[in-house]
């Protein structure tokens, strides 16, 4: 009698669901769009207007901070993601709609156009809040509870991640950088595609997971709207969030839209966190509470600081690293380019993340301090030193002279990764182990927004290192400056943007400015946005003592107004940038150590407050070998404890 097939749903390879490796080549595509798309997002906006693939012309500081915004909201959006998994959708149609929208958000950015471009991030921010948090959460679904492979699959999914990550830096990247933003773009597109493809083909493998709970079962777990009503009759925690409120919204009138609402979010957010406090019912579960809240900071601190990535770490690797070779390579010639800098992340956790989890495991074994906590703090300090290398890197950059060597960003992103590697594979687990089982999804999703709170602050830091810009107003007609300084006609007859480079010093308490190539006199022919600026200018070339002899380089680049009525100036002195990027990443480094050594100070009693959540692990490296790649040591200590 012929044996009935397996269900698909039931079908197993190498050992594991064949649902597993459907989401994995989801993912894979998913996260090659997301990351190729950062790798050319920053560059693009930062290139001219004018030239063979001309970008939007923006500054650094503006680029920077767009990119914050977006990435932070990338991370929040995950929190209204699983809102609409758990009560609307279910998971697996959260992340089928989820991958729809991101192909159409990539495909709009593809489209010359601004309205094109603010349209697709929008699109890109709910296409990654609806796929990301619910596709991980099906990884889980596809095991049974015990299952000790649960762990294994979902190492194979993380490497799924960077493996899409690692591949888009380099072929998004290239097309970005050679061919053209929007065939970047466009790519970037067509791989979520791919993805969205492989994820409706493999529905019949995912028949049981990530379905949309029952009515009971949706109801289950905290309320927020129960939570809400409660802070009406919680006179304390009222007057907290009254205050953060009022706070919010003066800010929100007063001085910035964008800024008073993330601050109203946030002050929601805290507003729920109080409540969670004060529903818990045992002193155990309140200690844990606090160690929670810590964890969310070490998070926020931790991006913060990785996040320069996609950042000010890109622009620098564009504009003040020397990234050619003394050999032509295949495609690109004797200059790779700066978005494959982006790869060396995800190609470092591929090499480096069995040793890195070796090591703490060992220690683990040995009896050698490896809690959580121990953890992430080793993690953020390691990841500060990484900024050590881009401080050398900024040292050893001569503006219009040398550019620094590539292998300080090789090794600082060997730094970030090492550091990421002890850090954030365990923060998310950990706190599950804290967070009370009735506000476990609230916790995530807190989570989330922690994390895109830390791409905010990356984003606010590298605004920081790039200073204010000075703006200067071109005072002349175009046929002026076209003779004076060799700028071809047709610039001004098409309204393109055009660059000035020059040297500045102070002489007899004047600022002087003379072009680079024709030593002409510029400031003869543009006038300062504020007399105030001109003043600090001057003033710093005086402390700086800078003479004729011994200049500083100037860059203004000119865009014409949207009126087409004048041309203006970003006047950027580049000795004051780079000495601004310097303390900045000094700065990053210094605070990211002693916030680490603070966190290792108070391990002891931090520990002492999880009331030993971590103990009851210390045998599962027996059970779960395959975690550690060391097989022989497990087996050793298992004869250790049998004798």
């Amino acid at each position: 009698m012929a044996q009935a097939a397996t269900a698909p749903q039931n079908r197993e390879l190498f050992g594991h669901p064949v649902g597993l490796y459907v989401l994995f080549f989801t993912e894979m595509w998913e996260r090659f769009s997301y990351y190729g798309m950062r790798a050319i997002l920053v560059l693009y906006l930062v290139s001219a207007t004018t030239g063979g693939n001309a970008g939007l012309g923006w500054t650094g500081s503006e680029a920077i901070a767009l990119y914050g915004w977006y990435t932070m909201l990338v991370y929040v959006a995950s929190i209204p993601g699983g809102i609409i998994a758990d009560k609307l959708l279910g998971q697996k149609k959260a992340v089928l709609w989820g991958g729809i929208i991101l192909v159409l958000g990539h495909g709009i950015l593809a489209v010359e156009e601004m309205w094109a471009f603010y349209s697709g991030l929008g699109l890109i921010i709910i296409g990654v809040g609806l796929l990301k948090p619910n596709i991980s959460t099906m990884v889980g679904g596809l095991y049974r509870e015990g299952d000790l492979r649960r762990d294994k699959g979902f190492t194979i999914f993380y490497i799924g991640i960077n493996l899409g990550a690692f591949l888009s830096s380099i072929i998004v990247g290239y097309v970005g950088e050679e061919i053209g933003w929007h065939w970047g773009f466009g790519l970037a597109g067509i791989a979520m595609a791919f993805g969205l493809l492989v994820y409706m083909w493999g529905q019949k493998y995912l028949i049981e997971v990530g379905n949309l709970l029952s009515k009971a079962e949706r109801s289950e777990g905290a309320s927020m709207g129960g939570m809400f009503k409660e802070l009406l009759k919680s006179p304390l925690q009222l007057v907290i969030t009254s205050i953060l409120m009022i706070l919010s919204v003066y800010y929100l009138i007063v001085e910035s839209i964008p800024y008073g609402l993330l601050f109203i979010f946030l002050t929601l957010v805290t507003a729920l966190m109080l409540m969670v406090y004060k529903d818990l019912t045992t002193q155990v579960m309140k200690d844990r509470y606090v160690v929670m809240i810590l964890s969310f900071l070490l998070v926020v601190v931790f991006w913060g600081a990785f996040e320069q990535a996609g950042g000010l770490m890109n622009i620098y690797a564009l504009d003040k690293t020397d990234r050619t070779f003394s050999y032509s390579l295949p495609l690109i010639g004797s200059e790779v380019p700066a978005t494959w800098f982006q790869s060396l992340n995800a190609l470092f956790i591929i090499i480096f993340g069995v040793a890195v989890a070796n090591f703490w495991a060992k220690r683990k074994l040995k009896n050698k301090e490896a809690s959580s906590i121990f953890k992430m703090a080793i993690g953020v300090i390691i990841m500060g030193f990484g900024f050590v290398f881009m401080a050398m890197a900024a040292e050893n950059y001569v503006p219009n002279e040398t550019k620094s060597a590539m292998y300080w960003l090789v090794l600082a992103y060997l730094f970030h990764t090492i550091g990421e590697l002890s850090a954030s594979p365990v923060a998310l687990s950990f706190i599950t182990k804290l967070a009370p089982v009735k506000y476990a999804s609230l916790m995530m999703g807190v989570y989330f927004a922690a994390t895109g709170l830390g791409n905010k602050v990356a984003g606010l830091i590298g605004e920081f290192s790039q200073g204010e810009p000075v703006v200067v107003i071109l005072a002349v007609d175009g046929s002026e400056v076209s003779e004076t300084f060799q700028i071809n006609d047709s610039v001004f007859a098409k309204n393109q943007d055009f660059r000035m480079t020059g040297e500045i010093y102070e002489e007899d308490g004047q600022i002087r400015v003379r072009e680079m190539n024709t030593g002409e006199p510029i400031l003869d022919y543009v006038a300062f946005d504020d007399e105030e600026n001109k003043s600090l200018i001057l003033e710093s070339l005086r402390e700086e003592e800078v003479t004729e002899q011994d200049p500083y380089q100037v860059v203004i680049d000119f865009k014409k107004s949207e009126d087409l009525s004048e041309y203006s100036g970003n006047f950027i002195i580049d000795e004051v940038q780079t000495d601004m990027e310097y303390r900045t990443f000094w700065g990053i480094t210094i605070f990211t150590t002693l916030f680490g050594l603070i966190v290792i100070l108070l391990l002891k009693p931090l520990k002492r407050l999880t009331h030993g959540v971590e103990d009851e692990e210390r045998e599962l490296p027996q059970q779960e070998n395959f975690e550690l790649g060391d097989e022989d040591l497990v087996d050793k200590e298992d004869k250790k404890r049998k004798k």
